[in-house]
């Protein structure tokens, strides 16, 4: 079996297959916010359309169930594009090619969507249902969660009704979160005066490729390379070895997603050439010896390129690389309060050097929101000191955990019942829109789940089959069992 529409169960599976097939990046929902409102209008249900783009859809009670709590579905609308390098997509046009391996589905070589697109999938199968019992329904359907939360942002107040929000963008079917990290994007920028290049000098492209990316919230505490850092390293020892000029740099494009390939285009004395690629040789060696558990695709290269005409200045070029390199990233603290969680982080993304700018965009994360601050200003110190302007923006708290739900009490004793087991209550090193909608419904009783997803945001993602339909039965039954008003 090779469709994804013969999976069970079938109605889910069948509008996810329908999702793969609408390029949905994001910034660029216009197409599935369509798809959102036909199926509402074609259905014969409620559905609105807010001012930055959200989409609600409102599902009556079912017969007897008009004195349940209402629940919101919610859900996010875009995908983190991410490919391999040597695969040919664009995100903006070509659908999601889709593969089934053995007990997952996966993409040919880009991420696939699980990410939120089970989690609408589902949504929608629960919508279209009319064999399912349940309270008062609303699914919210959110735009740019990914890039920068746009949609929960802009959500207003008196446009949702409910009671209980089940947001269905957690990531491992046996666990209930409860709680999540906020977060805060942090951007250096500098103009620099580009000069004419030496002479007698060999140029070569040097690249960190083969690495695994993955989430920065989720992955960031597996230990895997970042290609920037690998890079900025390199380019450290280089400089003081070679007296390398470095014409160009560029690492990462996603904010939260870990950089997987960085480049430098570099000029090295000739008459130091050979021995400049055996150190390059000698570099991949032990990055990989660093990393052989968790990279092992990893691969640190260089080839001769043509000759740039201008170089950075040495005195600009020494600053940038150690910024770079002293830069914080990684776990930076693990969590006093839930054994095995990571409390603070930074993902270093996005390098770029060219043509006389100099850009380094960061996400920090943290479930303490002061925590989050002074790593934020520690960031800040390191590109202030070599004189670049420094910007914080993006700015989302964390969702404080509430361990008295009424609806976590529904679901734990619901998951014991159908599965026989208790489910793993947690918080999670991601951004959840949980904590920005809460903020604005104060008054909302807050839960997530999903099915298994491994490594979103990378071409790794896979989700797991068996997974989505425990997460979908279960759902179902938890509509079913919900508190009443």
């Amino acid at each position: 079996m090779s469709d994804i529409r013969n999976l069970q169960p079938k109605e889910l599976w069948n509008y996810f297959h329908d999702i793969t097939q609408i390029p949905h990046p994001s910034k660029k929902e216009k197409r599935m916010v369509e798809y959102i409102v036909r199926f509402g209008k074609e259905n014969k249900l409620e559905t609105i359309i807010d001012k930055v783009g959200n989409v609600v859809i409102r599902k009556p009670a079912t017969k007897g169930m008009e004195k349940r709590k209402g629940i919101i579905l919610q859900t996010h609308l875009d995908m983190v594009p991410q490919k391999n390098n040597d695969k040919k997509h664009d995100f903006d046009k070509d659908p999601i090619q889709t593969i089934i391996d053995g007990d997952w589905v996966k993409a040919n070589g880009t991420t696939l969507g699980s990410d939120n697109g089970i989690g609408v999938a589902a949504t929608l199968a629960v919508l279209a249902s009319g064999k399912l019992q349940h309270g008062p329904l609303e699914a919210l359907f959110t735009i740019d969660e990914e890039t920068g939360m746009t949609g929960a942002f802009g959500l207003k107040k008196g446009l949702l009704k409910g009671d209980i929000l089940m947001n269905l963008d957690s990531e491992d079917e046996h666990e209930i979160c409860v709680g999540c990290a906020g977060g805060i994007d942090i951007s250096a920028v500098k103009k620099y005066r580009e000069e004419k290049a030496p002479g007698r000098m060999t140029a070569y492209r040097v690249t960190a490729k083969g690495l695994k990316g993955g989430h920065s919230g989720v992955d960031i505490a597996l230990g895997r390379a970042n290609s920037n850092k690998l890079m900025f390293r390199f380019l450290m020892q280089a400089e003081s070895d070679f007296g390398v000029r470095v014409a160009e740099a560029a690492g990462g494009n996603l904010r939260n997603a870990i950089p997987r390939e960085s480049y430098a285009l570099v000029l090295v004395k000739s008459t130091k050439a050979k021995v400049f690629e055996k150190f390059v040789k000698s570099c991949e060696k032990i990055f990989r010896t660093e990393f052989a558990e968790t990279e092992p695709g990893l691969s640190f290269k260089c080839e001769k390129a043509a000759a740039p005409s201008k170089v950075m200045p040495k005195e600009e070029q020494y600053k940038f690389i150690r910024a770079v390199f002293s830069c914080p990233n990684g776990v930076q603290r693990m969590s006093q309060a839930m054994k095995g969680l990571v409390e603070t982080s930074n993902n270093m993304a996005i390098v770029k050097i060219a043509k006389g700018s100099f850009q380094v965009h960061s996400l920090c994360r943290s479930a303490v929101n002061t925590a989050k601050e002074a790593t934020a200003w520690k960031i800040a110190a390191v590109f202030h000191l070599m004189g670049a302007k420094v910007t914080m923006s993006g700015g989302y708290p964390g969702w404080k955990p509430n361990m008295d739900s009424p609806v976590l009490g529904v679901l734990k004793t619901t998951y014991k019942k159908m599965f026989g087991a208790e489910p793993e209550v947690k918080a999670i090193h991601a951004g959840l829109e949980c904590a920005i909608i809460g903020g604005v419904y104060p008054n909302l009783d807050m839960i997530s789940f999903g099915p298994t997803i491994k490594y979103p945001h990378s071409p790794d993602e896979k989700v797991n089959i068996p997974s989505v339909k425990k997460f979908y039965d279960f759902l179902c039954e938890s509509l079913k069992q919900a508190p009443l008003k």
